[in-house]
């Protein structure tokens, strides 16, 4: 009697327990159900209809999915966004990692430096590339200046379509603050004790670097490598502000017209909901598909602290 009751005593208080837990959730619960959840789900549903907003959604199977093997701008953005993630991610992860490194230096007013590097990423992205398209302005800008003064003559980035992509990477430099400082938390809790090791082996810098520093942060450029890899699939304002300069939504000869843009274009301007819906998913999936073989390849270069 006495363990039975004691059993149901247990299981009163850890029903009460979940409930109590379950209130003080219920606000972040609701709030995934309603408007991640949901929009979720719905947004597959109508990636199989024609929907425009004003009329009711007509079913069309896989018809969307389709049609976006038949639209050549379909595979043209996929392109844009492509280079953008090949030829920027890598890159500005390598300046960040190098910028963290000369930061991590133990030298006088450390703490400015740091400071004046990180201003640029509290400026807003449509500011920020308002400026840069005065910066890159063929006969204005600042960078064409410099080329000219030592005799080079400046390309047209923001009209050539063969420069406006590289035009966005090279402003995406700018804006590398926050990879910055996360490396520079990372590069901070190496310890010292294996430099020193490796200082009395005679070790070099590069050694040192490549044995030491890079295996004791390689989570964090995993972590890096994801999160910059989910945003550049998903990278929108600079191209829109960019193209909006050339007075076209997809810029010089299409050469700005990314994804996501060109998702943004069929849903709000042609008000092709189902289609734009189509495009998320194909998105999501490719962004799955890319994360899933970061991970499965990880093992690799990703040492974790603890491991044989």
């Amino acid at each position: 009697m006495d363990n039975s009751s004691n059993i149901a005593g247990i299981r009163r208080r850890e029903r009460k327990t979940l409930i109590i837990g379950l209130l003080f959730t219920s606000p972040w619960i609701n709030g995934f159900l309603v408007f991640q959840l949901y929009p979720i789900v719905t947004s597959f549903y109508y990636s199989m209809t024609e929907y425009n907003l004003f009329s009711s959604p007509a079913w069309v199977g896989l018809q969307n999915y389709r049609d976006l093997f038949h639209d050549d701008k379909f595979f043209l953005s996929m392109y844009n966004t492509l280079y953008i993630t090949v030829f920027g991610v890598v890159p500005h992860m390598a300046f960040a990692l190098g910028m963290a490194l000369l930061l991590n230096m133990k030298i006088k007013g450390q703490s400015i430096y740091r400071t004046i590097y990180f201003l640029p990423t509290l400026v807003p992205a449509v500011a920020g590339s308002l400026l840069w398209l005065w910066i890159l302005n063929s006969q204005y800008g600042l960078i064409n200046m410099l080329l000219e003064s030592i005799g080079i003559v400046g390309p047209n980035w923001l009209v050539d379509p063969d420069w406006t992509k590289p035009s966005l990477i090279l402003m995406g430099f700018w804006g590398t603050g926050t990879i910055t400082v996360m490396y520079l938390a990372a590069l901070q809790d190496v310890p010292q004790i294996f430099y020193e090791a490796a200082e009395i082996d005679g070790a070099s810098r590069w050694r040192k670097f490549w044995s030491i520093t890079f295996p004791a942060i390689s989570p964090m450029t995993l972590f890096q490598l994801i999160m910059m890899l989910i945003g550049s699939f998903q990278y929108f304002t600079e191209g829109m502000v960019f193209a909006e300069a050339s007075q076209s939504i997809g810029g010089p000869e299409n050469s700005l017209l990314f994804y996501s843009i060109y998702l943004y274009q069929q849903a709000f301007s042609f008000l092709n909901m189902g289609y734009a819906a189509a495009m998320a998913w194909i998105l999501f999936l490719v962004v799955i598909t890319f994360t899933l073989i970061i991970f499965r390849t990880s093992a690799r270069w990703v040492y974790y602290g603890g491991e044989k």
